[in-house]
């Protein structure tokens, strides 16, 4: 239903457009790694895998289960709460891990939260969090890099302005762009494999902001 929704709803709100590496591949078990910049890029992000063919299993803040109407629907469809610094956070990589075995893609924000900026500029991914590495250490799952950019167009700022960008997007119709990079399988240490997986998702965030003319396409926010 998620990735339906986005599919009907981010058409309304933006221009969507999307593009991929020639190497790039969605294959069944894989896990999507992508830059989280607003409240409004994982339905962009939704929406662009469902023109490819793929309706992952997302890997969420638990605080979304506690929704009324939208927890009901990632419970029942399968999504995966991450409760953050406390002694569930483990039993999410336990689901993810048993949603890749049985084929699902599963989509991870690896930054582990939007970082706070009042702007609508774009900027690059901070420092990624243990999990996604974690992950794919466990499962051997390949990581498909994806990077958005256009999202904070949409939302971002405080609560008023995030509701007003929302409530005048679709009179203002911004644009909006994912790009799927390669898969790769990192390799090295926990943390060699982290900063790998950084720059791949850092290096497809670059590509999507240049497709809309972002000059900060070159900015690189410290960890």
């Amino acid at each position: 239903m998620l990735s339906r929704l986005a599919h009907v709803l981010v058409p309304a709100a933006g221009r969507l457009t999307v593009s991929c590496d020639r190497e790039a591949a969605l294959a069944p078990g894989s896990i999507v790694a992508a830059n989280h910049t607003s409240l409004a890029d994982p339905a962009v992000v939704l929406a662009a895998l469902r023109r490819l063919g793929v309706q992952p299993v997302v890997m969420a803040a638990a605080g979304l289960w506690r929704v009324p109407l939208l927890g009901g629907a990632l419970a029942r469809e399968g999504h995966i709460p991450v409760h953050r610094g406390d002694r569930r956070a483990a039993r999410a990589l336990d689901l993810a891990a048993a949603a890749l075995d049985a084929g699902r893609v599963v989509l991870i924000y690896p930054e582990g939260g939007i970082p706070p900026r009042a702007d609508a500029a774009e900027a690059a991914p901070v420092a990624f969090r243990s999990g996604l590495v974690r992950l794919a250490e466990r499962t051997g799952a390949p990581v498909v890099p994806v990077g958005q950019a256009g999202a904070r167009r949409v939302m971002s700022g405080g609560g008023p302005q995030q509701l007003a960008g929302l409530l005048t997007a679709p009179a203002r119709r911004p644009r909006l762009h994912v790009h799927v990079g390669a898969p790769l399988t990192p390799a090295g240490d926990r943390a060699a494999r982290t900063v790998q997986a950084h720059a791949a998702v850092t290096e497809a965030w670059r590509t999507a902001a240049a497709r809309l003319g972002e000059p900060a396409a070159l900015t690189v926010l410290a960890a």
